[in-house]
């Protein structure tokens, strides 16, 4: 959608404050009002980020009175894009099995979409195959989907797998090393046995059924599969084909997780 006027185009001129088209004589709505709103504390509390110099917008720190257009403009907290734009939903469902994650399928399977509200549409976020049970999420966020699903944030999700047999100490090392498959070795994982025959294993990739094949390939086939969190999220409560909307705090902290990976990756390569 074309900006109309004093919608800030994005080739509006920057002042030496970075302020924008939109500064504190602009319009929009006051920019510590919009960080308020989802979820960052007290208007006070968010005036203290902006006079930190922890907040942009659009790339340029923000100015206290800065006012922005929730619709068009990217705020930024501490290098975390912040869902401003009104309307955005993000859902947490208990995927049940035999449940395919799309918004529509050829086969006529029951969907993850269908399970949610209608209105407005939302996408899974990554998937889970329609064997594998436990926690997906759905949103129309797409900053938020993007840096949850890219290899490069490496969000960890983390799955209890029952498989056949009890896997030997040396299997459990293989998986936490790197497993060959044949797309190739996959990434260091945590991997730990609750009970004899299963694993708990937490991976940062997201290879097609890549958990079922790494536990086939040291010798331990899938009987079941539940995927118990994505990043920090967790939940225990919500039963089989159940929903429910994220809080803004739990929002903010998968935001916060696909920075922190990133601060680790850089250290990483520094060392």
């Amino acid at each position: 959608m074309a900006p109309g006027p004093g919608s800030g185009a994005d080739d509006a001129d920057e002042g030496p404050s970075g302020a924008g088209a939109r500064g504190p004589s602009g319009g929009g709505e006051r920019l510590q009002k919009v960080l308020a709103r989802t979820g960052y504390g007290s208007r006070r509390a968010s005036e203290e980020l902006i006079e930190a110099g922890r907040v942009q917008v659009n790339g340029s720190t923000a100015v206290l009175g800065r006012r922005v257009d929730p619709e068009h403009d990217r705020v930024e907290v501490d290098g975390i894009p912040v869902g401003v734009r009104p309307g955005l939903v993000h859902y947490l469902l208990n995927k049940p099995r035999g449940v395919v994650t799309t918004a529509d399928d050829p086969q006529g399977r029951p969907t993850v979409v269908a399970l949610v509200p209608g209105e407005p549409r939302v996408f899974p976020v990554g998937r889970l195959d329609a064997d594998t049970e436990g926690l997906l999420l759905l949103t129309n966020d797409g900053e938020l989907a993007h840096r949850l699903t890219h290899p490069s944030f490496g969000v960890e999700k983390e799955y209890l797998a029952e498989v056949e047999g009890a896997p030997s100490p040396a299997s459990l090392r293989r998986l936490r090393e790197g497993v060959v498959l044949d797309d190739g070795v996959t990434a260091p994982a945590r991997a730990s046995l609750p009970a004899p025959n299963l694993v708990r294993i937490s991976i940062h990739e997201g290879r097609n059924r890549q958990v079922r094949r790494m536990c086939a390939a040291v010798g331990h086939p899938v009987i079941r599969l539940v995927r118990t969190r994505i990043g920090p999220l967790a939940e225990r409560e919500l039963r089989p084909g159940q929903w429910r909307s994220l809080s803004t705090s739990e929002v903010r902290d998968l935001g916060e997780a696909t920075a922190l990976k990133g601060v680790e990756r850089e250290r990483r390569g520094r060392t």
